[in-house]
């Protein structure tokens, strides 16, 4: 059972009792305008709110208009109960230019800190690790502020849920989760979706306290989440509250609902929220017949105003060059000169202390891993920042990679900039969803940044098998939005790191594992930045270009010894985006290419680069594109095959062969 409590809840007076009502009828009356609208084939779908209005309205109007709401696709009373404008919203819809994403993600698919909403996107539950990343915010800064954050029945059974609920319960975060039991996840009821009897029965599993009341009396939600976000504000703790209910409509309106027993389609029809909140009112004298057609009437010209104002909008219009650009946030130049006072550090120490003088300069920066605080992390790399900056600034999380990552994108919506540490980069697989469908899409969807660091201590050669030694980065250069970087000396994985936090845009910061104590060199003590984008020619020839990163940049240099040969390397240091005029310079130099990277040949980004250079080089090439990387199997364990794993195993004599062509 969920724990039993005794709510001080608040008196609804009769004006509040209008005011819910008519926050509840002006959805539904916009719904069945869309409905005729998709019937006469003016809109191409629609995701019917129809019966569930009572939880959206209560909702919203408990909260102040500070709090952070992040709705489902069913929650349009949230968005009417903000005042947004319906002209808008069908703009949005339609994909037109008013709208809050410039037709690039349709419905509820957006955010907007105008108005303190932040929607949803199509994976289920990813929405409720960035309203704990809100609620952070406002707890670190003593706001007495809340977040509130809808799923489904259905949505519960994905792990987001889980980890959400588990980081705000061990933070002890002032964030609501509102449970929408309407019955059925499309067309599976919830006898197939989970085996508890009631789902605000996990509240008590995670260490919240949790409440079931009947989501269909506006009244009692408006009345249960004003005093519980009265209690939180001042004492912070997550709440569950599972809202029972009933979708009255389909899915969406072309699935149907012949699924749904006609006897249960009638016993919630009677529990109507907008039929049994206009009895109340009828039966109490608050409001009279000829009022309640007026309020239809006033409120049927005005949505047919207001959708008649977004369908004779123009057509979003736009070019492949205006689209690319607003995937990032531009970033303005450096102005910060290294200091010529240095220090010789090994590779972590100057990740070690790019961390620490990032943490001096941005008092908003929040530090989030395992392991990271009074430990240190397992690398020692954050070894006494929790001592000097505190427990709110480095913190430890528990083992739940996507909600952190939702975090920390929650954070940067209250304009904190946030690093996460991926223990080892391979564990990012947990966290996969988060990174490429929400923290890269936001800003070309509507048009935020999120300003985070995510660490991804990586690669082989220290005989750690298949699941600690992965080259990851080539799966996130595949996704528009991301930055990556993969410095080579301690010099650059200070300077990159810094001009990371600095950027606006997510930044995966690659950092190899071989290199954290055998690369050792001076490194300038302050503030300094090494321009992400911007690759280093590590060495000069004429012969040959060996375009590479990370360990490769050491496996380039040895081999230029080995065949005492006069060639070009290149250090990308970038990843994405990749600094092809400097590709360009060296090819047309040399003529020839060797393209050197540790991850596996298949996919790697070596293919992006060796096209590129075929497409455009051509002309300038005395012999073929070489490739040398791993073999196309998982990273073995034991050594002696690890090396033959390993790219490098191959260099010398491919470079041979192609000096020799």
């Amino acid at each position: 059972m969920a724990v039993s409590l005794q709510l001080k809840k608040p008196k609804v007076n009769k004006q509040k009792k209008i005011d819910l009502y008519k926050g509840m009828l002006y959805p539904r009356m916009i719904e069945e305008k869309m409905l005729s609208l998709l019937r006469q084939g003016k809109i191409s779908k629609w995701f019917s709110g129809i019966g569930q209005e009572a939880i959206a309205v209560g909702c919203t109007m408990a909260l102040q208009n500070e709090d952070t709401i992040f709705p489902m696709h069913r929650n349009l009373g949230v968005f009417t109960s903000r005042n947004i404008p319906l002209k808008r919203l069908v703009s949005q819809w339609q994909g037109k230019p008013n709208g809050f994403t410039k037709g690039r993600d349709r419905s509820f698919h957006f955010g907007t800190k105008d108005y303190n909403i932040i929607g949803m996107i199509s994976h289920l539950g990813a929405q409720l690790s960035l309203a704990d990343g809100v609620a952070l915010a406002h707890k670190i800064n003593k706001e007495k502020q809340v977040a509130l954050a809808f799923t489904g029945e259905g949505g519960t059974s994905e792990g987001e849920f889980h980890e959400a609920l588990n980081v705000a319960a061990v933070w002890q975060l002032p964030v609501i989760f509102i449970i929408e039991n309407n019955g059925y996840g499309l067309s599976t009821p919830t006898a197939e979706q989970y085996r508890c009897e009631h789902l605000v029965d996990r509240a008590i599993g995670y260490g919240m306290k949790g409440l079931r009341i009947d989501g269909n009396d506006v009244i009692e939600v408006y009345k249960t989440i004003q005093s519980v976000a009265s209690s939180i504000r001042n004492s912070p703790e997550p709440w569950l509250i599972e809202c029972d209910t009933f979708r009255m409509r389909g899915h969406e309106e072309a699935s149907g609902t012949k699924y749904v027993p006609q006897e249960l389609m009638d016993h919630w029809a009677k529990k109507d929220p907008i039929e049994k909140m206009e009895s109340l009112l009828l039966n109490n004298g608050i409001l009279s017949a000829d009022d309640i057609l007026d309020i239809r009437a006033e409120y049927k010209a005005s949505i047919n105003a207001e959708v008649k104002v977004a369908f004779a909008e123009d057509d979003v219009t736009s070019n492949p060059i205006l689209e690319e650009k607003d995937v990032y946030t531009p970033v303005t130049p450096s102005t910060h000169v290294a200091s010529t006072v240095t220090s010789e550090m090994r590779y972590i120490d100057a990740i070690s202390d790019g961390l620490r003088v990032a943490m001096d300069t941005y008092p908003e920066l929040v530090l989030m891993g395992q392991d990271i605080a009074e430990y240190g992390g397992v690398f020692k790399i954050t070894d006494g920042f929790f001592n000097k900056y505190g427990a709110d600034r480095v913190r430890n999380t528990p083992i739940c990679e996507s909600a952190i990552i939702g975090v920390a994108m929650g954070l940067s919506l209250q304009g904190k900039p946030s690093m996460v540490e991926m223990q080892f980069s391979d564990f990012v697989t947990c966290g996969f969803n988060q990174i490429v469908n929400n923290v890269a899409k936001v800003k070309y969807r509507w048009d935020h940044s999120v300003n985070t660091v995510i660490r991804m201590p990586s690669g082989g050669n220290v005989g750690a098998g298949p699941f600690h030694s992965q080259s990851t980065e080539a799966w996130f250069t595949h996704v528009p939005g991301l930055k990556v970087v993969y410095p080579s000396t301690p010099s650059d994985a200070k300077g990159l790191l810094l001009a990371a936090f600095r950027d606006p845009n997510p930044v995966l910061y690659f950092e190899h594992k071989y290199l954290y104590r055998t690369a050792q060199e001076e490194v300038p003590t302050d503030y300094y930045e090494v321009e992400i984008g911007k690759a280093r020619l590590v060495a000069e020839g004429n012969d040959c270009t060996i375009i590479t990163y990370g360990l490769g940049v050491l496996w380039a240099q040895q081999v230029r010894e080995d065949l005492n040969c006069d060639i070009d390397i290149i250090d990308l240091r970038t990843l994405s985006p990749i600094d092809y005029d400097a590709i360009t310079a060296s090819v047309k130099k040399t003529n020839k290419v060797l393209i050197l990277h540790e991850d596996v040949m298949q996919g790697g980004i070596g293919s992006d680069i060796a096209s590129y250079i075929g497409a455009n080089l051509f002309e300038y090439l005395d012999g073929p594109v070489e490739r040398v990387a791993a073999l196309n199997t998982p990273v073995p364990f034991a050594k002696n095959l690890e090396t033959i794993f390993m790219a490098n195993h191959r260099l010398k004599d491919t470079l041979a062969k192609l000096l020799a062509y």
